[in-house]
């Protein structure tokens, strides 16, 4: 049940760490010492969801990349999100943590990812916000940390949490040799997704090729039309492979601009449809077309138990560049 409203006071006196260097001019208004709270909301007024956004850069510059995930960065704005509660964390009222608790599995516990701004770690504000996830979930959590740093890992363990999966990133050079030509199954065209009339397809064949992947699987019309909103998306980078009528396949890329990356953003195969060199076809005509737009690198996310997966990436020339880890309660 979705909570509009919750706050935690935590006295902090016992954080006797001291500040880091690029935080001492602070120190007298958000530092370790005073009150620290917790606030727990079902919705993040506009302000709050930029002050979380602005927060989220500001990890992102000093870690080198995203603590929160796209699709919880989303969540963010938009109103309420069936299951998605948002864990604020201020000293003095200046917001230094966040934490996103999204309870939608319906067998799995709740996930979660958290934050802390980079100039006030080390003060037990991460803790706090751990502690304050497993008493929202009831002690059944699952948590994730992007990029699998040490600290991160110290504290899982401090919260009792054990690893359970492994997401690697994977990239590749989209510079040099000419990808080769995608070999289709017979029988099989492919176009480009058309907003509007390819959105209940799409959304049907990716619920079934994922049904495994509820991450993935349980996209609803509301996710898809928010990535159709952001300003990445491009339809010409959305590739639907059909037998005859009966849309059987996709790709969608992903063009990051700044970072200079385009992402193998999702593959799927209907079942039915698989065994038969579709997925590496589609795979194959979405890094042509990354090349095409003249980006220089290729990336993507797969879980390092699907070893088929791995073995098709690895054979088109993608090695890992770095994990993320994901901890859960034992319970």
């Amino acid at each position: 049940m979705n909570r509009t409203r919750r706050t935690l006071v935590i006295m902090t006196s016992d954080d006797t760490a001291p500040a880091a260097p690029e935080a001492s001019a602070s120190l007298d208004r958000a530092g370790t010492s005073g009150t620290r709270s917790i606030e727990t909301l079902a919705v993040l007024r506009p302000e709050q969801a930029d002050a979380v956004l602005a927060l989220l850069r500001a990890a992102a510059r000093a870690d080198g990349q995203q603590a929160v995930s796209e699709q919880g960065r989303l969540q963010l704005r938009g109103g309420a999100r069936e299951g998605v509660r948002h864990l604020l964390l201020r000293v003095h009222g200046e917001l230094l943590g966040y934490a996103q608790l999204e309870d939608t599995d319906p067998v799995e516990a709740p996930a979660a990812e958290l934050v802390v701004h980079p100039a006030y770690r080390g003060h037990g504000h991460g803790r706090a916000l751990g502690n304050a996830l497993l008493a929202e979930s009831g002690k059944r959590l699952r948590v994730w940390a992007h990029g699998g740093h040490s600290a991160a890992r110290h504290l899982a363990q401090v919260l009792g949490l054990t690893l359970f999966r492994e997401l690697r990133q994977m990239r590749r050079p989209l510079t040099g040799p000419e990808l080769p030509e995608p070999g289709l199954p017979e029988g099989v065209s492919v176009r480009a997704f058309v907003p509007g009339e390819d959105d209940a397809a799409w959304l049907a064949v990716n619920s079934e090729a994922f049904a495994h992947h509820p991450e993935q699987g349980s996209l609803t019309q509301r996710d898809l039309d928010d990535r159709k909103a952001e300003p990445w998306f491009d339809p010409a980078g959305f590739f639907l492979a059909f037998r005859e009528d009966r849309l059987v396949g996709f790709h969608w890329t992903k063009v990051h601009a700044a970072e200079g990356l385009g992402e193998v953003y999702v593959v799927g195969v209907r079942p039915g449809a698989q065994g038969g060199g579709l997925g590496k076809a589609l795979t194959t005509i979405g890094l042509r077309y990354l090349a095409e737009r003249g980006v220089p690198t290729a990336m993507l996310y797969v879980d390092a138990d699907n070893k088929a997966a791995v073995t098709v990436y690895e054979r088109l020339g993608f090695v890992t560049h770095e994990t993320d880890l994901m901890y859960r309660t034992e319970s």
